[in-house]
């Protein structure tokens, strides 16, 4: 008999978390004597940038593979390595740790999002790197709301801000995540001043192109546009994230079938079903593109609130297309 969509839904998409994933072949292993004359840290970060490159065009179902096996030659080149090189190292294994994090937290693994970020919040301790420990409290502040652990969220945040150097980038990471804090918390007036102090901040921030490149103020719009649906603004958050897709690099497949997906819950949030139902369909076409289970969490929750007007107008069409992403996901 088929599973029932709830208890699909309720398992946080383990099942489809836990599928066995193949190591692509473009991650080949490091070898000091192979033919690349790279160091190991040179070595490393390309791979890294080459990682995420590839997470962006093919989803996190096909790079988290990759990363595993890379973190663990970092660590047996680590423990051999003695000094300055054994400290470099640790800090590539710590920026591997949280992308494992980011990817696992993508796919629907909650338990190794857990764990591959909380190694790395104890490993950026060890290599004294501030500006990591506070980008990584920003992340466990991330996973923490997405884990509906709303005051750990924003304590996490909290803390992110108390680490960042001022006039850091990172300073508007760390507020931007307390702002989302307070609005999980149903705190609107603290939320909304925490998104317009982090546009301020932004705005005298250092250029030092290493932390949040990606950072700018339609990144915060966007942010706050989630804020705003988290608290029931439906209407303002609609227009936020219209914004946020005119501003969207093409790239950025993954960002914008979770902005449509928020979108379309926003929709139907004010009552409009039929756009709330075309906007879902066309964020999962990109949900089956990407696995990508911060969309079809979303769509999840989208997938609820249409079925109690089951007959509206394309509402059927996003049911029937949801229903193959849970029970025939890409493999």
């Amino acid at each position: 008999m088929p599973v029932p969509r709830r208890a699909v839904l309720a398992s946080g998409l383990a099942g489809l978390a836990a599928v066995s994933l193949p190591v692509p072949a473009f991650a080949t292993p490091y070898s000091p004597a192979g033919s690349s004359a790279a160091a190991p840290i040179e070595h490393f970060t390309q791979v890294r940038r080459v990682l995420i490159q590839a997470d962006n065009l093919m989803g996190p179902r096909t790079v988290l593979p990759a990363i595993t096996q890379k973190l663990g030659e970092l660590t047996v080149l680590r423990r051999k390595a003695r000094g300055k090189d054994a400290d470099r190292l640790l800090e590539q294994e710590t920026r591997f740790e949280e992308l494992a994090g980011w990817l696992a937290q993508d796919i629907g693994d909650e338990r190794a999002a857990y764990g591959h970020t909380a190694r790395a919040l104890d490993d950026s301790h060890i290599t004294g790197n501030t500006e990591l420990t506070a980008y990584i409290l920003g992340r466990k502040a991330q996973l923490a709301a997405d884990m509906g652990h709303r005051s750990d969220a924003l304590g996490l945040a909290t803390a992110a801000r108390r680490t960042a150097p001022t006039g850091s980038r990172l300073e508007v990471i760390a507020v931007m995540h307390q702002a989302h804090g307070h609005s999980l918390l149903g705190e609107k007036l603290e939320a909304l001043r925490g998104y317009d102090e982090a546009l301020v901040l932004l705005g005298r921030a250092d250029q030092d192109g290493v932390w949040g490149s990606w950072l700018d103020s339609a990144y915060i719009h966007t942010a706050r546009a989630r804020s705003l649906a988290d608290l029931g603004y439906h209407e303002q958050a609609v227009v936020g994230f219209r914004d946020a897709l005119a501003a969207l690099p093409a790239g950025y497949r993954r960002d914008r079938g979770v902005y449509l997906a928020r979108t379309a819950r926003s929709y139907a949030g004010v009552g409009d079903v039929e756009q709330a139902a075309m906007v879902g369909m066309e964020a999962a076409q990109i949900a089956v593109e990407t696995g990508s289970a911060r969309i079809i969490d979303q769509l999840g929750l989208l997938d609820v609130t249409l079925s109690a007007t089951p007959h509206a107008a394309g509402v059927q069409d996003f049911r029937t297309a949801f229903d193959r992403i849970l029970y025939h996901p890409a493999q």
